[in-house]
């Protein structure tokens, strides 16, 4: 059985970090029956007196500073590796093998200069390979696939620090998901962010094994189910009821404008909030918008209806003028205030947990608490299906098949047989 832990052994405001091996040999011919032994050795990790004295000991929950913070993270995780490959190492010693100062000295210097002998380069715990497969597919991602990634890598990074042990590749297995699960029922997560996470996690593990690491022959079986979500959308009543409100404010309309707009032509936030007059087409006399998918990078040519065209008018032709996506949120929500849209609906709202911590909640909300940026899209797909055939919807909403578009707008099967019903009735 061994052990590891770090000291601070210097006068100086800065030190390089030294570490220690303990461990007990068990043998009949010693006095106790066993015999303790301590090595000492120092590491390239440098530290000021004061972090180690004065922020390493304390918990990160109550560190308040981020710059601090960040530090602690990113030290323990150094730790946690130099600790994991010292005692791998330690566990892999045959009988006939000194372990001494000189066999520690040379165990770290393995750790600090990789050679091909000593195994992959690549990272083999799980928070330094979210790093090396940002890296890795650095073409293909954009930022908001890297900020997602990232995103659950400092949930794994706190999942870490809570565990007390680092997390390798090849250990993502049922026993780390009952952990995971545990520890974000914990935190108040949701379900469905935890299926997604946990599904982001395995792809990073897949690639793992295609990198030639060694993962767990659990991971392809680790699920974690979707919890049913009730997507709201706004009925052609409810649009007239925005489109009528007198508002006296210039930032309220200009958002009512765009929330009308994503109604009426059923695109995301990240490609209506960039429309100008440019993307407008005329050929024959009809009307298209012209554009380019931000998400897919889909080439898109949609038709401008007469109703997107009567709110383009109030400027001349002209859009509306783009907002952040959050002062669209926040604004879109006082305007369906103001539209009187406060029927009570089930569905989820990000609300305060604890001091600082929000989550999505499921509960009963009036329905405009419920709107955010996502809801012009879903409404154009829903008020429209079975009023235009399908095929011409896709082709304008981008997915990709018609089981895609019917799981976004989340028709049953039932909610299809009673829909076809009238052609055999």
């Amino acid at each position: 059985m061994a052990s590891v832990n770090f000291l601070y052994r210097s006068t100086k405001r800065e030190a390089f970090l030294n570490v220690r091996l303990l461990y007990r040999v068990v043998s009949q011919d010693y006095e106790k029956g066993y015999k303790d032994f301590v090595l000492g050795a120092k590491t390239k990790l440098k530290v000021s007196k004061y972090y180690w004295d004065e922020t390493h000991k304390k918990n990160l929950r109550d560190i308040k500073d981020v710059d601090q913070r960040n530090l602690y993270t990113e030290t323990n995780q150094e730790l946690m590796r130099i600790e994991d490959h010292i005692l791998s190492a330690f566990d892999k010693v045959d009988s006939k093998e000194v372990i001494d100062k000189k066999w520690l000295n040379t165990i770290l210097e393995k750790y600090y200069n990789p050679t091909s002998n000593d195994g992959p380069k690549i990272p083999t715990d799980l928070i330094g390979y979210f790093d090396h497969y940002i890296e890795y597919r650095r073409n293909e991602l954009d930022e908001k696939g890297i900020r997602r990634i990232k995103v659950t890598k400092n949930k794994m990074v706190r999942l870490q620090e809570y565990l007390g042990s680092i997390i390798l590749i090849k250990d993502i297995n049922e026993d780390f998901k009952i952990k995971y699960q545990d520890y974000c029922n914990n935190e108040k997560y949701s379900q469905n962010t935890q299926q997604r996470e946990l599904s982001l996690i395995k792809t990073v593990c897949n690639h793992a094994r295609y990198s030639g690491l060694e993962t767990h022959v659990q991971l392809d079986s680790l699920k974690i189910a979707k919890e049913p979500v009730n997507h709201i959308f706004l009925n052609f009543g409810e649009i007239e009821k925005i489109k009528n409100l007198k508002l006296d404010t210039g930032y309220l309309d200009n958002a009512r404008d765009w929330l009308l707009i994503s109604c009426y032509t059923g695109q995301r936030v990240s490609d209506f909030m960039r429309f100008t007059k440019e993307n407008i087409r005329i050929e024959k006399g009809k009307y298209f918008l012209e554009f380019t998918q931000q998400k897919t990078k889909k080439r898109m040519v949609i038709p401008l209806s007469k109703e997107a065209r009567e709110v383009l008018k109030k400027r001349g032709g002209e859009f509306p003028r783009p907002i952040s996506d959050q002062k669209y949120n926040d604004y879109i929500k006082v305007v369906c205030q103001k539209a009187g849209l406060n029927e009570l609906v089930k569905g989820k709202k990000r609300t305060k947990v604890k001091d600082k911590t929000y989550r999505d909640v499921s509960d009963t909300f009036e329905k405009w608490e419920l709107v955010s940026s996502h809801i012009g899209r879903r409404s154009f797909a829903s008020n429209y299906y079975g009023k235009v055939p399908t095929t011409f919807l896709i082709n304008i909403t981008g997915h990709s098949s018609e089981k895609m578009f019917l799981n976004y707008i989340k028709k049953s099967n039932l909610d299809l047989a009673v829909e076809s019903y009238k052609y055999f009735d």
